[in-house]
């Protein structure tokens, strides 16, 4: 199975419950999981900025093999640089639109 998580919210507590359902995501045991992946957009953004309250988090999922992209409509209307993201994110041109190519890539859908 695969997952991706939509984190769209500005919201610390929303982003935090987020990144911990990913990391219950790779811990289980049951071996179902194949991959998981992450994409951000709005204030979701927030997540994988340097110097945010995840990076440490945000780093040692990218290092455990999960993909995360960031919107580059939403760095752009916030006046964000790539260069300030946490290193191993990668960009798409709309978070929407990478959400729905996974979604019919078989991807599940969560967002919390």
């Amino acid at each position: 199975m695969k997952t991706v998580v939509h984190l769209v919210s500005g919201d610390e507590k929303e982003q935090e419950i987020a990144l911990n359902i990913v990391r219950n995501l790779l811990d289980d045991e049951t071996g179902s999981i194949d991959d998981v992946a992450v994409v951000a957009q709005a204030g979701g953004i927030e997540s994988v900025t340097v110097d945010g309250e995840s990076e440490e988090q945000v780093q040692s999922l990218v290092g455990e093999g999960v993909s995360f992209t960031a919107c580059s409509n939403t760095l752009e209307a916030m006046d964000l640089d790539e260069s300030e993201l946490i290193e191993g994110i990668d960009t798409v041109p709309e978070g929407a639109v990478e959400v729905t190519r996974l979604e019919n890539d078989g991807y599940a859908y969560l967002r919390p």
